[in-house]
């Protein structure tokens, strides 16, 4: 069986001496009432012959509503998540505010075997995080992005 293939962008900015990150929040029920190692970059399925920096970028847009930042995307390679999900990233300096975000949303059956279906954000909360945070909130297979874009810095 061939491993889904993903691609994110890990947006970062400069705040003072301290770098932060952009992390969302996993939306729909499973995740609702968890908080650590529940947050992302924002990323997405590769269509099939896509080519992995322009589904960051489309990922991008449709997970958060806005556009991918312009600027120098830098690579942090790929890693392999538990569920055997890769994840292949780029890091890139920007900044957007949080409020602006309209997340899109997906559908799923809702309470299990229910027959309803009900849509939910894919990502139900944006924010900025210190590093030492966002080690703290990020989901534990992604760990190894952040640690890369510290190299990178």
């Amino acid at each position: 069986m061939v491993a889904k293939r993903s691609a994110g962008l890990l947006l970062f900015r400069r705040q003072d001496t301290e770098v932060e990150v952009l992390l969302g929040h996993m939306g729909g029920p499973f995740w609702a009432k968890k908080d650590a190692a529940s947050w992302s970059l924002p990323k997405g399925e590769l269509e099939p012959d896509e080519e992995p920096e322009a589904a960051a970028r489309r990922e991008f847009t449709e997970e958060l509503g806005l556009p991918a930042p312009d600027g120098e995307y830098r690579p942090l390679g790929e890693i392999k998540q538990s569920g055997g999900k890769v994840v292949t990233a780029w890091a890139v300096e920007g900044d957007l505010d949080p409020a602006a975000v309209v997340p899109g949303t997906f559908e799923l059956e809702w309470p299990p075997r229910s027959g309803r279906r009900q849509e939910f954000p894919e990502l139900d909360r944006v924010e900025w995080f210190g590093l030492a945070a966002a080690r703290e909130k990020l989901l534990k297979g992604q760990l190894p992005l952040l640690d890369r874009l510290v190299e990178l810095l």
